[in-house]
C-alpha cells in the first residue's frame, strides 16, 4: 500500500501517484459507483485526487461531491486538489476561451470548488495556466485572503515556465509548493528546460500529467518505436505492461513528480500502483528517451 509523502519543505503529504478526475463525465458512473471507487483507490493508498473547475465542461468538481456527500467520511481520507485561471466556451457568457487570473475570479471559482466538494478547505488550488495577463500581484492578493481564511491550505501553479513561478512566488509570503507540468516521454521539454530544475532546486515535487500521452502511446504510429523500446524494457524488469514502465521512467526523475492516473478501471490503476516496485537502470531510462525523441545523446 502506497504511504503519503510531504512534497515540499512546508507542502501536504499526498500518495505517490494522483488519481486523475479529468474524464468523470466520461466513466458513466453513478454517484454510488463513485463512492465505491474512491474507496477502492484508497485502499491501495491514493488518496490524492487532482480537479479543476473546467473539467468535464464544468461538471466533474459537483459529480464529485455528490458522491462526497453521500460517505461524508470520505473527505478526511483525500487530499484535494483543484485548479482554476481558465474559462472555456462551455459557459455561455464566454464567447471565446480564455485565461482569468483576477483576484475575484480565483476567489470565486474557490468558493465554488468548496460548494461542489461539499468541504470548508481545498489543500491544495492551482493557477491552471500562465495567463498573459496575469498580475502577479492581484493572484497573491487572492491567494492570501484564501489562505488566512483557511479555506485553501497550499497553493502551487501547473503548466508554469521558472520565470512565471520565480515571479509569483516573488509576491508571496508562503512557498508555492507544486508546478503541475506535463512529463511523459512523448514530452520531454521540462527535463532540460529548468522546469524541473527548479523544482529540484526548492525541494519541490512536481505533478506529472499525461505520462501515457493522452492515449497517443497507443495509438499513434509515429510511436511504434518507443512501444518495442518499452516492450524490450519490460521484459527485462519484469512489469506487467508498458504503462508500468512509462510510470516507473517518470518517477525515476530526480525531482520525483507524482504521475496522475487518468483511467476510471480500478484495474488499470492496480496496475499503476506496481510501477512503484518497478526500478529502471540509468541506461534502460536513457533507451527509452532515446527511442521517443529519436536520437542519442550527443
Amino acid at each position: 500500500m502506497l504511504q503519503p509523502q510531504a512534497i515540499a519543505p512546508q507542502g501536504p503529504a499526498f500518495s505517490p501517484l494522483i488519481m486523475g478526475y479529468w474524464r468523470l463525465m466520461e466513466w458513466g458512473m453513478t454517484p454510488q459507483q463513485l463512492v465505491q471507487f474512491i474507496h477502492q483507490h484508497l485502499s491501495l493508498g491514493i488518496t490524492t485526487v487532482d480537479h479543476a473547475d473546467i473539467y468535464g465542461d464544468y461538471q466533474c468538481e459537483a459529480a464529485f461531491g455528490d458522491a462526497l456527500r453521500l460517505a461524508p467520511a470520505l473527505r478526511q481520507q483525500l487530499q484535494i486538489v483543484t485548479k482554476c485561471g481558465i474559462a472555456t466556451r462551455a459557459k455561455p457568457e464566454h464567447k471565446i476561451g480564455h485565461y482569468i487570473t483576477e483576484a475575484s475570479h480565483i476567489l470565486n471559482s474557490a468558493e465554488n470548488s468548496l460548494r461542489h466538494f461539499a468541504t470548508d478547505y481545498l489543500d491544495l488550488l492551482l493557477i491552471h495556466r500562465p495567463d498573459p495577463l496575469m498580475d502577479a500581484d492581484e493572484v497573491a492578493e487572492a491567494f492570501l485572503q484564501l489562505h488566512q481564511s483557511g479555506k485553501v491550505r497550499h497553493f502551487g501553479v501547473s503548466n508554469f515556465t521558472t520565470a512565471q513561478f520565480t515571479l509569483l512566488q516573488s509576491r508571496l509570503p508562503f512557498a508555492l509548493v507544486t508546478n503541475q507540468l506535463e512529463i511523459s516521454p512523448l514530452e520531454q521539454s521540462s527535463l532540460l528546460d529548468g522546469t524541473l530544475d527548479q523544482c529540484q532546486q526548492n525541494r519541490m515535487r512536481p505533478m506529472a500529467w499525461s505520462c501515457l500521452g493522452g492515449g497517443r502511446l497507443f495509438n499513434d504510429p509515429h510511436y511504434q518505436p518507443l512501444r518495442d523500446e518499452l516492450a524490450r524494457v519490460r521484459e527485462e524488469i519484469g512489469a506487467d505492461n508498458i504503462e508500468q514502465v512509462v510510470y516507473a521512467w517518470v518517477m525515476m526523475l530526480p525531482s520525483r513528480p507524482l504521475p496522475i492516473i487518468g483511467s476510471g478501471k480500478i484495474a488499470r490503476v492496480n496496475e499503476a500502483v506496481k510501477a512503484c516496485e518497478r526500478k529502471l537502470d540509468r541506461q534502460q531510462w536513457f533507451r527509452i528517451r532515446k527511442a521517443a525523441i529519436g536520437y542519442d545523446v550527443p
